[in-house]
């Protein structure tokens, strides 16, 4: 892969390549006016998310109608749970990946089979789920043509703390950030599942197996275009099931891996 490789000496002290926008200003209105006739699909990867996944698409569905989005599609992952059929009576495109494939399976089925020119992914167990979801993770891109990637972050709760989630993003993902690739070591949440991007840019770049794609996708972008390609947006507060460290440290052991991978290859 031809690459810009990235200039790894920390920004000492300077202001972060990696954009912010104002959340405020990412209004549903001066979204929509900045959209024109720029297509918008939204990919909701899900795996046994029957109790969330009706949340996510009553407020992402009506942006169908408000002409927002042009379409939206729920890849399940071999649920076991009826998740396909809670989506589809919602009213979502469903596809189903049969005996699973993992995330990042689930996204490359949603962008082979989706035909915005903007591509909105969100995940499928957020419990608090917003309709100004998709407009500030769109507006970057509408708004500004440098910006590739776009990356939510938000507070996380866990166990009644207002903040302590993420732990794979704190323990090993911004770590590994912060040693490996400084520029980008403001991103707040590199492994949001809540990201933005270019179409052409996602088929450029690929986007990698399992739980390595968020990471990988952040690098890859960063690598190519820039950090300065890369912008993120306030969304609040992300409520979701929290993991047993049982599944965390096969998810920190993938996130490390192409984290190191990506440092050796560039």
């Amino acid at each position: 892969m031809s690459v810009s490789l990235f200039d790894r000496r920390s920004p000492a002290g300077g202001p972060s390549p990696v954009k912010r926008f104002d959340a405020a200003a990412l209004t549903h209105e001066a979204v929509r006016a900045a959209k024109g006739t720029t297509t918008i699909s939204v990919i909701i990867p899900a795996k046994d998310e029957a109790s969330t996944i009706g949340g996510v698409l009553a407020a992402v569905l009506p942006q169908v109608a408000a002409g927002l989005v042009e379409e939206v599609l729920v890849i399940d992952d071999g649920s076991s749970d009826g998740t396909a059929e809670v989506a589809r009576s919602a009213g979502a495109t469903v596809l189903t990946l049969e005996g699973g494939g993992g995330k990042g399976a689930a996204m490359a089925e949603g962008l082979a089979a989706s035909q915005g020119e903007l591509v909105v992914f969100l995940d499928g167990d957020v419990e608090n789920t917003t309709t100004d979801f998709v407009p500030r993770l769109v507006g970057p891109l509408l708004l500004d043509p440098e910006v590739q990637l776009v990356k939510a972050f938000y507070d996380r709760p866990i166990e009644g703390d207002a903040s302590g989630g993420g732990r794979v993003t704190e323990l090993s993902a911004r770590p590994a950030l912060r040693l490996l690739f400084p520029e980008l070591a403001d991103v707040r949440q590199p492994l949001a599942g809540e990201t933005a991007s270019r179409r052409a840019v996602l088929e450029k770049v690929g986007l990698e197996e399992g739980y390595r794609v968020e990471m990988a996708l952040l690098i890859d972008v960063g690598a190519r275009w820039g950090a300065a390609a890369v912008a993120q947006v306030d969304l609040g507060v992300r409520i979701h099931r929290n993991r047993p460290l049982s599944e965390l440290g096969p998810m920190a052991t993938e996130v490390l891996a192409v984290a190191l991978e990506r440092f050796a290859s560039f």
